[in-house]
């Protein structure tokens, strides 16, 4: 069973890379949760996020992240 969030989301712990990344998630970065804001794709694959705070990270194909990504119910 998956943790529920406030207001009937469903919660779920997930690895992203460039490729599964999505707006919403949250990525954890040193310790630190930061929420996808926005996302763009770059050359070869890679992609630019972009953070609630402002922050921007850039990761390859190949970056692991630790993510919560809210699952909404129907």
């Amino acid at each position: 069973m998956r943790p529920q969030a406030p207001g009937g989301a469903l919660v779920s712990h997930i690895e992203v890379t460039a490729a599964t990344v999505q707006r919403g998630d949250i990525v954890q970065l040193g310790g630190h949760p930061c929420r996808v804001r926005d996302l763009f794709q770059l050359p070869q694959g890679a992609k630019q996020l972009v953070f609630e705070s402002g922050e921007l990270l850039a990761i390859h194909t190949r970056t692991r992240l630790a993510a919560v990504r809210l699952l909404r119910r129907r």
